[in-house]
């Protein structure tokens, strides 16, 4: 059976895996898949899980937020942010809607501040504005 390598990077993480004889992952377009000897191919991927096939018959999920795919000379290299790697399901669908709840919360957070430091601008700027001469 024919098999390609596979290249997983984040700028914490870097997982290297032979012996991959499929792929399937989602882009704007929709959903797509690899094989060995595939056609050089590059796209950005979409929010969410991925999965590939190994020689064994086995498949294992790879969860990340978006990242760029790669394909050339019989290796797959795939960058992004982050990503969960795991042979269950289960558990990384789980990891992945907490990292979701995660990152929404902080999104909250962060436009919260911005809302008190937009506001706070715009009183200092009434406040200067009030003492010029009309």
């Amino acid at each position: 059976m024919r098999t390609f390598t596979m290249h997983v990077q984040s700028a914490t993480q870097y997982e290297h895996i032979e012996g991959v004889t499929s792929f399937v992952g989602e882009d704007e377009s929709g959903s797509f898949g690899i094989c060995a000897r595939h056609a050089r191919m590059m796209t950005a991927l979409s929010y969410g899980l991925a999965r590939y096939q190994l020689q064994d018959s086995s498949w294992r999920y790879l969860a990340f937020p978006g990242g760029i795919l790669y394909f050339l000379n019989n290796a797959l290299y795939i960058s992004t942010r982050r990503f969960l790697h795991d042979a269950d399901y289960q558990r990384i669908s789980k990891g992945l809607l907490e990292q979701l709840l995660k990152e929404e919360e902080e999104l909250r957070v962060i436009k919260e501040n911005l809302y008190r430091l937009e506001q706070e601008m715009f009183r200092r700027l009434w406040q200067l504005g009030r003492g010029w001469p009309a």
